[in-house]
């Protein structure tokens, strides 16, 4: 039996759009109604993994508990820190560091921003909680709740993108992504099946 895997991203936090990376911030209003909009009635998943930042693990808990399915937090599920960014949005850093913001999104493992988690260290800590997802999880239908890089990281990794496109890959608030993995032919190995969407009915 394949394994389904569904991505959500976290819906808009208080305060909009924002370098957040570890800052804490819950959901807004509107980020709950997203959330809530993109899942829907229904629960087909086994089992809900999530990012401990509130806005992902409040969402994940109401869930959890809505339909009695194990909920289990993990650290390593969380945002890239953005260090002096956070809290400001990209307009801000672009008008305030032209050169900086140009050069992390060109080359983000040699340019990140001052004080922020080195990239390389981002993408081995979600491809480790990845891989023990599949590990322990193989054959189940799980829903992770997280971020848009962690997102994109695990994305880019299925897909074998080079580490330097992943801001390519556009991860909108609440939208979500299917990978099956372990299909009966070579092609369904590993398929990235539908990105950005609501819950299908």
């Amino acid at each position: 039996m394949p394994t389904l895997i569904d991505l959500i991203r976290h819906g808009e936090p208080v305060g909009g759009h924002r370098y957040r990376g570890h800052r804490d911030d819950p959901l807004s209003e509107k980020g709950w109604s997203q959330m809530r909009a993109a899942v829907g009635e229904d629960c087909p998943w086994d089992r809900i993994i999530s990012s401990p930042l509130k806005r992902c693990a409040e969402f994940a808990h109401e869930l959890s508990q809505r339909y009695g399915r194990p909920l289990q937090l993990d650290e390593r599920l969380k945002e890239i820190s953005f260090g002096a960014w956070e809290g400001s949005t990209a307009a801000e850093v672009r008008e305030r560091e032209p050169e900086a913001f140009r050069r992390f999104y060109e080359d983000p493992v040699r340019h990140t921003p001052p004080g922020a988690e080195p990239f390389l260290d981002f993408r081995d800590r979600v491809i480790a909680a990845w891989e023990e997802l599949l590990n322990r999880h193989g054959g189940e239908h799980v829903l992770v709740v997280a971020h848009a890089g962690t997102m994109r990281m695990m994305i880019r990794y299925v897909l074998g993108m080079p580490l330097e496109t992943v801001f390519r890959i556009h991860v909108p608030n609440a939208g979500i992504s299917r990978i099956q993995v372990g299909g009966e032919g070579p092609r369904e190995r590993l398929q990235l099946l539908f990105h950005g969407a609501n819950l299908p009915a």
